[in-house]
């Protein structure tokens, strides 16, 4: 087994996963990565590896009961114990809108929350007290901008996304002393090369040639916030806000 320092990525995709996979395994760690489907798994195994480090897929949807727990296992079975968590799980269905927040119930929020919040509670249970007792450890959060600013469209995903990074923060202050680093990126834009900003960029034009969709004129660079996600597990900074729209 590895003496290599173990990342685990929840929520590998093409963009920010992938980006935070690339520059941590740039730093000598081993990469677990984890994803609902394993369609795309070994172009990213082979994309790693081709740069060097050690990487393992696994096919999960943390959401579903024990799901997190077999993910979590097959990678330490493997890779040895975690030392850093990214956790960032994409959206069932990037492509469904939310219902507004004038239109949300407490079902539509329940909902939500056991989308966004739960998983993020049960990951702490399952690793933060191996990194406790060993002294060190770290791990991301990743909310919308919604954690911050009203954005009425995202209907029970707003609080939803507040809940998680007042439990991230929270947690954090919780931890510090036992030398575990906690923390929270929230993103405010569309992030290149994931999965929504290629959907979003492949809508057909409208009759006249316009874009189908008006998109901001300003995108993240993934490879930018994989370096904030960085700063943040070495405990550097305990919330980044990138943000490419105008608050």
């Amino acid at each position: 087994m590895s003496t290599s320092p173990t990342l685990l990525v929840l929520g590998a995709g093409p963009g920010l996963g992938m980006s935070v996979a690339r520059r941590f395994g740039a730093e000598g760690y081993d990469v677990g990565l984890v994803s609902r489907s394993a369609d795309r798994h070994q172009g990213y195994l082979d994309d790693l590896r081709s740069a060097g480090v050690r990487a393992i897929a696994v096919a999960a949807d943390v959401r579903a009961p024990g799901e997190l727990r077999r993910a979590i296992d097959e990678v330490q079975s493997e890779l040895g114990q975690i030392d850093v968590v990214y956790h960032g799980p994409g959206a069932d269905n990037p492509a469904a809108p939310p219902v507004g927040i004038l239109e949300t119930g407490p079902d539509d929020v329940r909902a939500a929350a056991a989308q966004v919040v739960e998983p993020a509670v049960e990951l702490a249970g399952l690793v933060l007290p191996g990194m406790r007792e060993r002294g060190s450890g770290a791990i991301v959060y990743v909310a919308g901008l919604s954690a911050l600013v009203p954005l009425p469209f995202l209907g029970p995903f707003a609080p939803a996304s507040a809940a998680l990074r007042t439990y991230a923060l929270t947690l954090a202050e919780a931890a510090a002393p036992d030398g575990v680093h906690v923390g929270s990126l929230v993103v405010g834009g569309l992030i290149e090369r994931g999965d929504i900003h290629r959907m979003l960029t492949s809508l057909p034009a409208n009759a006249d040639g316009t874009p189908g969709l008006d998109l901001p004129t300003t995108t993240l660079d993934p490879d930018d916030l994989a370096d904030a996600v960085w700063r943040i597990a070495a405990g550097a900074e305990r919330e980044i806000v990138a943000d490419a729209i105008t608050v």
